[in-house]
């Protein structure tokens, strides 16, 4: 990708090959230094995973597009991980079972779904899954104007939007975590259990294992449906939920998480400390929510912004240090997350810009030690999603796959440091052991990866403890040159646009070798992975 710095000269008359003679002196040096010795953190296993929208419930119908081949095969290259079913829709969400959905719905008693037909019989047929697809471009905009207007209608599931998720879930090896509605409040404003009870009543029937949330964004229930719920009561409703789950032989030992609040700030911070002080212990992580910006009022440069990217780390220290303080040694999970709330930023959050703040909150939240990732979303509606409407994965799924494939769960540290004079934080790298699952490298191997937010070309200088091994890169760039590159929803890896062969076949994903070398180059508005081969790194052996 020539990128900016290549229109620029193209503007001023300047050849191509001028700007290639150009690149060595235009080129920014930074230095890295690492520590290979010790493991600054561990993160969890399912580290880097996804959430699916409860807004696909809104007409049932849209459930059917989990049943999509195309997208099983895209879910499967993101395992293992948590697929969270949730979001703001949840809490507008009712379970009505089959024979009362039937009569308020008028839908037909023959729904073609069988409980031992698994996997591969329970797929989408093509002309079924083309008019799904067509149809939920257009609720796509439906749901968007609801949450603009910040009205929402309650909507009826059934068990077949049940077992529509759990297959999907199951088929495509997830870890359900299925998220209940906590706006039905008693008189007495207390958590009316009763339609999670039978919800749980059908699932433990069908023998579903899976994992439980209770409410989202609790802090904005007065402004979403003119309730008000404080900290306290808040634990109260998730210790009545811990009791429920503690009355059934097969959710006895089930995991909950919450309160999934939004970053802090004023009333979030109060609502996050009274949980913790009455719920606490109902709880196996603490959640919370981060976007970087609004959605409706943000711009390109924002995407690119060190200074942007940085104010995640000061959430996240407040909210660490709020759990630690009511309850030492509680994992702590970014529960939904992603670039910009309000359902993305149109234009960018499905873009390839959009992948600076992905990766760089892949490798700070991991650094500043949370624990689980839930990346807003895999598929529904927004613009922030990894496959968009027709099901073909979008720039920052690519940079998901990669980053599951080549990143482990140890944390090292590594921070870089440019010359006098450039601007600072323009070049961010992390340092993890290799992931284990691949058995293309040996242990010992460690893989950096590394963000050039600048428009010029970044040398990165490397230490001797790494220089000497053979490594491969992967280095990922724009899908379209030029100045509009950064707004392209395809991307390149080593130069070679990323699709899928078929419905059912990922490229596959190869790096560059390269031979031992004291310097990297990292093209302008690029990222990359390179997995040092030979690093015989102690903390990874």
């Amino acid at each position: 990708m020539l990128g900016y710095l290549a229109f620029a000269l193209l503007c001023q008359g300047i050849s191509l090959h001028a700007y290639d003679d150009l690149k060595e002196e235009e080129s920014i040096l930074s230095n890295i230094n690492v520590d290979l010795f010790r493991v600054q953190r561990r993160v969890n296993d399912n580290f880097l995973s996804v959430a699916i929208d409860a807004s696909l419930v809104a007409e049932e119908k849209y459930m059917y597009l989990l049943g999509s081949p195309k997208l099983r095969t895209l879910a499967k290259a993101l395992t293992p991980a948590f697929l969270r079913f949730g979001g703001t829709k949840q809490d507008f969400m009712i379970f009505t079972p089959q024979n009362d959905f039937i009569k308020s719905r008028k839908l037909p008693k023959n729904v073609p779904f069988h409980q031992d037909d698994i996997c591969e019989r329970l797929e989408l047929p093509p002309l079924l899954e083309a008019r799904l697809k067509q149809g939920w471009a257009q609720q796509e905009v439906l749901l968007q104007k609801e949450e603009v207007e910040g009205i929402y209608k309650r909507v009826k599931f059934s068990e077949y939007a049940v077992d529509l998720l759990y297959t999907f879930a199951n088929c495509s090896g997830f870890d359900l975590i299925f998220g209940l509605n906590a706006l039905l409040r008693t008189g007495g404003n207390s958590w009316d259990s009763k339609n999670a009870e039978m919800l749980l009543g059908y699932c433990e029937s069908k023998e579903y294992n899976m994992s439980w949330e209770l409410g989202n964004e609790p802090n904005s229930y007065e402004k979403k449906a003119g309730i008000r719920v404080d900290g306290y009561q808040l634990g109260q409703d998730f210790i009545h939920l811990r009791r429920i789950l503690q009355q059934s032989k097969l959710y006895r030992s089930s995991r909950i998480y919450g309160p999934d609040v939004s970053q802090p700030r004023d009333h979030r911070r109060d609502l996050l400390e009274g949980f913790l002080e009455s719920g606490a212990k109902a709880i196996d992580a603490c959640t919370w929510h981060h976007y970087y910006v609004n959605g409706r009022d943000t711009s390109l440069e924002d995407f690119l912004d060190p200074e942007v990217l940085d104010t995640l780390a000061i959430k996240t220290n407040e909210v660490l240090q709020t759990v630690d303080l009511a309850s030492p040694g509680k994992k702590v999970w970014l529960g939904e997350t992603s670039s910009a709330y309000g359902g993305g930023a149109l234009g960018l959050s499905d873009t390839f810009v959009a992948g600076f703040m992905w990766l760089d909150k892949l490798g700070l939240s991991a650094k500043l030690g949370l624990d689980v990732i839930v990346r807003q979303v895999l598929v529904g509606s927004g613009t922030y999603h990894l496959v968009d409407a027709n099901l073909d994965p979008l720039p920052d799924y690519w940079l998901s796959v990669l980053y599951k494939r080549l990143v482990g769960t140890e944390v090292l540290s590594a921070a870089a440091f440019s010359a006098p004079g450039v601007e600072k934080r323009r070049l961010r790298v992390y340092l993890h052991c290799t992931s284990k699952r691949s058995s293309t490298f040996r242990p010992g191997a460690v893989t950096l990866f590394a963000l050039n937010l600048s428009k010029s070309p970044t040398k990165i200088s490397l230490p001797p403890q790494i220089s000497n091994s053979t490594l491969e890169a992967f280095v990922l760039e724009a899908g379209d040159s030029g100045e509009q590159g950064l707004y392209s929803r395809s991307v390149r890896l080593n130069g070679e646009v990323l699709k899928m062969v078929d419905d059912r076949t990922l490229p596959p994903l190869q790096g560059a070798p390269l031979p031992p070398s004291e310097h990297l180059k990292l093209p302008g508005f690029s990222f990359a992975f390179y997995v040092f081969k030979d690093a015989g790194t102690p903390a990874c052996s």
